[in-house]
């Protein structure tokens, strides 16, 4: 989801206020994704990571420290981390979705090959490793390690839940919570461990993170049927092409009549589209009132956040990280 066409632009002052923090992470990830014996790894990395994406994992990684009163340099190892493990998540993803454009720009595995794509991103998550113990904390250890492997398991559970008109909101969220929500959540709360900031600011944290995360996520299923193509870089009805079952056509599968179900059972179950199909996906839509649901949802989940960083110290930071749970939301809402 694209985050450059909102009046504000939070996460562009949270960069410049951690400006220097940021060339710190910046230098350490184009360090530690150097091979003395495989340049296609530096090759294939950078494709990615330099395509102009904004680090906003990473930011609010070093802004969760920042806000804790971290004086320390190991924020910069577990920002990196953070954008180290995303990256591999998005080689990986692009392979199992056959996707062949991220950022507008070409996906590595067009470029390179599929095999390619797979073992660099298993190295990036090899170096996110060595990273994170760099800092000598097993409770961020544990923190990252758990966020891995529930990535890994939102995604297995999206793969499994594919075209499933049974997929309810509850599995919804659970694939939302894996494959997006976790990294959110992990490189907020991370930050706040780092600073030993003490259980109540680490749970505030991890609670930002995971309904930023959320909302995020619901805002980008949303925009791709009620969305301006131009400012968020996709079609409109991808996702229904692709057979994907997000948030609101669970919510007009579970309000479907008898005929209604029929139609989902074709387009989405059995793939079977034709002429028409997606403008009458958006009327079913529109007759159960799925779209304003799921916008609503998603506001929810932004609140959620930001009752969350409430409960954190005042300053400049909190107010950024405030700001950019509304940012999210701010096309929609």
């Amino acid at each position: 989801m694209s985050l450059d066409h909102a009046e504000t632009k939070p996460h562009e002052r949270l960069a410049s206020a951690l400006s220097g923090d940021m060339v710190a992470v910046n230098a350490l990830i184009q360090k530690r994704m150097a091979s003395r014996h495989a340049p296609r790894i530096p090759e294939v990395s950078a494709h990615l990571i330099d395509a102009g994406g904004k680090r906003l994992r990473p930011l609010l990684t070093l802004a969760a420290a920042r806000l804790c009163g971290y004086a320390g340099d190991h924020h910069i190892r577990l920002a990196a981390t953070v954008e180290f493990i995303h990256t591999a998540t998005l080689l990986h993803d692009d392979v199992v979705d056959e996707s062949g454009k991220r950022r507008g720009r070409p996906t590595a595995n067009l470029l390179w090959d599929n095999k390619s794509s797979v073992l660099v991103g298993d190295y990036l998550f090899a170096r996110s490793f060595q990273l994170m113990v760099e800092t000598g904390s097993l409770r961020v250890l544990d923190i990252l390690a758990n966020a891995a492997a529930t990535i890994a398991e939102g995604e297995v559970l999206q793969l499994t839940a594919a075209q499933d008109l049974a997929t309810t909101e509850d599995i919804y969220l659970q694939i939302v919570r894996g494959k997006t929500a976790a990294l959110f959540s992990a490189a907020t709360q991370v930050g706040g461990v780092i600073a030993d900031a003490g259980a109540e600011a680490e749970q505030a944290l991890f609670d930002y993170g995971d309904a930023l995360g959320i909302s995020f996520q619901i805002v980008d299923d949303l925009l791709d049927y009620d969305g301006d193509s131009g400012a968020t870089g996709k079609n409109v009805g991808d996702d229904f092409r692709e057979r994907k079952l997000t948030l609101p056509v669970i919510k007009a599968v579970a309000a479907a009549d008898d005929e209604e179900r029929a139609f989902w059972r074709r387009v989405i179950a059995k793939g079977d589209q034709q002429d028409g199909d997606l403008e009458h996906a958006m009327a079913l839509m529109a007759r159960h009132g799925t779209l304003a649901a799921t916008r609503d949802d998603a506001i929810a989940w932004s609140d959620t956040a930001k009752a969350a960083i409430l409960r954190l110290p005042e300053g400049d930071l909190r107010g950024m990280l405030h700001d950019l749970a509304d940012y999210v939301v701010a096309r929609i809402s």
